[in-house]
């Protein structure tokens, strides 16, 4: 009798030895992963210095950036990780709900950055590379949208030195025609030789761009006289302030406009706002100065495959001061 209590004394040990060493192990799993965890926005500094001033964050700021998706049929696996869409555009846009101004800032798909390879469900950082922003959009192991986009995000805050964007919309490209054709086309000055691709669009010329025209415009690169994405950026920045009047006008005279077009284009897009927060946003362009679109200076030269684009540091740091500081003493 006394054996066998022993012998169940030692069993009890046992089995709670072995509980503790796997609640301890589990632990230790679980704390590993958080030190990896991928973060769903930037953290941002209150206050920096540059060149020996003080700047803390702008109260009452808001920034919103649109991504411009497009599929690319050429894509191998080396380029992508679970799909071949990449993004196509970036433009991020600052709102000063103090001032009541809007300030827009381009970002070339071509600038390298750090881009996080992220797990299914993307919580977790499987690797970190300096590549391409572009590719940021397939860098997670998961068909989700809304995860693709924050990686995106990420990318950007990391760009611009850690700074909080607020929201995000992507939409794919093939919305642009349907967008070009809801205010009756948009009026432009063709600044490149479309011959070949599109003999409609004659350089110099000025043309009402019809939907299909649009598309073309603002996505053609290959078969271009001058195909870099420096040239297209500028067609799309032009394009982009045309649509932005026309999408006024629209607004001011019928005010259920913005909303008809959220409707229209629901199967392209992907936000991460409610749909509350998408009108409040529309209504800002409506009711804010646009104070233009900027672009972050630096060099573009050949990768071993593809274009690469490398900010100037300093040029970089200054306009993240404008776009998102202010002087302590202001």
């Amino acid at each position: 009798m006394k054996i066998k209590k022993n012998y169940l004394k030692y069993i009890v040990v046992l089995l709670v030895t072995i509980f503790l060493i796997t609640a301890i192990l589990l632990f230790i799993e679980k704390w590993e992963k958080s030190q990896n965890e991928f973060s769903m926005s930037g953290t941002g500094n209150n206050v920096i210095v540059y060149q020996d001033q003080e700047y803390v964050l702008k109260d009452n700021i808001e920034s919103f950036l649109v991504l411009g998706l497009d599929k690319y049929e050429g894509s191998t696996a080396a380029d992508s990780y679970e799909s071949s869409i990449q993004t196509d555009f970036l433009m991020l846009f600052v709102f000063d709900n103090d001032k009541k101004q809007c300030s827009a800032l381009q970002i070339s798909r071509d600038t390298m950055t750090q881009i996080n390879r992220l797990s299914v469900g993307g919580t977790h950082v499987v690797d970190t590379y300096t590549k391409q922003i572009a590719l940021a959009y397939n860098y997670v192991a998961d068909d989700n949208e809304k995860i693709r986009c924050r990686n995106t995000k990420d990318s950007v805050e990391y760009l611009l030195q850690d700074v909080k964007i607020d929201h995000y919309l992507s939409l794919t490209m093939d919305a642009v025609p349907l967008l070009n054709d809801s205010v009756g086309g948009v009026e432009i000055t063709v600044l490149d030789d479309f011959t070949g691709i599109d003999d409609t669009l004659v350089k110099g010329e000025t043309v009402v761009l019809n939907g299909e025209q649009a598309l073309r415009y603002v996505r053609a690169r290959q078969g271009l006289e001058d195909s870099t994405n420096d040239a297209r950026m500028a067609r799309q920045r032009q394009y982009v302030r045309a649509l932005y009047e026309k999408m006024l006008s629209s607004q001011r005279s019928d005010e259920d406009f913005m909303a008809q077009i959220v409707t229209s284009l629901s199967d392209y897009l992907v936000y991460d706002s409610s749909d509350q927060k998408m009108k409040e946003l529309a209504e800002k362009f409506d009711e804010y100065e646009l104070l233009g679109i900027r672009e972050i200076e630096g060099e573009t030269k050949l990768g071993e495959e593809f274009m690469e684009f490398y900010p100037d540091e300093d040029s970089l740091q200054a306009l993240v001061i404008e776009l998102f500081y202010t002087t302590v003493n202001e």
